[in-house]
């Protein structure tokens, strides 16, 4: 999209109106070099107090057998507890059934080759619940910065364009840049899955999509 202001009236140039204003879009393609995963451990029984001790139980393995593959326990964290009272509807009837507990633990990967095997050990020791498979890149700033230029370029670019089909000089040097848009997105790799048994599970990290948007004005003569 772009703007152009004519520069002529009665004869005479228009004071700060000598104008071509111009979006300019950058996109950087970024290998991804950091993860996280969502695991977690859900259990119900009849009893709260059964229900809460289970859980703890197998939360904890989880947590050992991840240590022992080389996560740090910096690198674990409870994302979300909760506890749910369960009922059946029989003939429009409330039936308490038992309780169910749920403790997702929230894992960071440095690592991007062991992530299937993160999620298979988890999995191995109680985990019946995946969710949100993150790719990130660690010095997004730099990369935001690339896509940057990249936007700045693409905008010297449309605008010198612009000015040749108008037969007009253009300063290349832009009186005004707004920056816009966001930097980085992390890209999820799933929505969530239940999980009763995986093994030798592939997870792809693919490439991040770095963009950068700007708005500048540019003078012609």
């Amino acid at each position: 999209m772009y703007y152009y202001h004519p520069s002529i009236r009665n004869g005479f140039p228009r004071v700060g109106e000598s104008l071509i204003k111009v979006n300019g879009e950058g996109e950087l393609a970024v290998q991804p070099d950091s993860a996280s995963v969502n695991l977690g451990v859900i259990t119900e029984e009849k009893e709260l107090i059964t229900s809460q001790q289970q859980n703890s139980q197998v939360s904890t393995k989880v947590i050992n057998a991840l240590v022992s593959q080389g996560v740090s326990k910096n690198q674990i964290q409870t994302f979300d507890y909760r506890i749910e009272s369960d009922y059946d509807y029989e003939q429009g009837k409330q039936i308490f059934r038992g309780y169910k507990i749920t403790h997702i633990l929230q894992v960071k990967i440095d690592d991007l080759s062991k992530i299937g095997k993160v999620v298979d050990t988890a999995v191995q020791n109680g985990v019946n619940y995946v969710s949100n498979v993150q790719f990130k890149v660690k010095n997004k700033d730099a990369y935001y910065q690339q896509a940057l230029n990249l936007a700045l370029a693409n905008a010297i670019q449309k605008a010198e364009t612009i000015a040749g089909s108008l037969n007009v000089t253009l300063i290349q040097t832009p009186s005004l840049v707004v920056e816009g848009g966001a930097p980085v997105q992390p890209f999820s790799y799933q929505p969530e899955i239940m999980v009763k048994s995986m093994t030798a599970t592939q997870i792809e990290p693919g490439q991040i999509i770095v963009r950068a948007n700007i708005l500048a004005e540019f003078h012609y003569t």
